[in-house]
């Protein structure tokens, strides 16, 4: 069975435009809230998805360092990764930097990101990423011009 879940980010909720576009198209995707520091939203994630399988995360900005670092730790149990402007340029992923994941990764990434800069982020995910398709939009941070139009539902069929 197929697992879908949304990651917002840092400062977002389960009530952002992006948790809100998934509600609508995917009803059954799992889009809680996420407070307190990486490691009280880490333990909430984990056990959000215990014992489920064939999980397919999105992960927005600080939400797509969370999925990344699950997925880290849960290959077996992840099927696809599809990070926006993730936050993996935070120290908090500095101990995670020598791993590599080797399901498939998309990252959409503005090139006007003034957040999460391009430059920070698309080495890392090179090195950390076997199988990875990486997306440089013409946005910013948010996507908003660039969200509604990449392909959901091949990226969590």
């Amino acid at each position: 069975m197929t697992v879908r879940i949304f990651i917002h980010g840092l400062d977002s909720s389960n009530q952002g435009t992006k948790s809100v576009f998934f509600r609508e198209r995917y009803p059954d995707m799992i889009i809680p809230t996420f407070t307190g520091d990486l490691q009280e939203r880490m333990k909430k994630l984990k056990g959000t998805l215990s014992g489920k399988s064939g999980i397919r995360i999105v992960g927005s900005s600080f939400g797509g360092l969370m999925g990344t670092l699950f997925a880290m730790e849960n290959q077996s149990r992840v099927e696809k990764l599809t990070l926006l402007a993730p936050a993996i340029n935070l120290m908090e992923f500095t101990p995670y930097k020598n791993r590599t994941v080797t399901i498939p990764v998309w990252v959409y990434h503005g090139s006007a990101d003034d957040v999460i800069p391009l430059a920070e982020i698309e080495p890392v995910a090179r090195k950390c990423f076997a199988n990875l398709s990486f997306n440089v939009v013409d946005d910013d941070h948010f996507l908003h011009r660039t969200f509604k139009s990449i392909d959901w539902g091949s990226l969590l069929a």
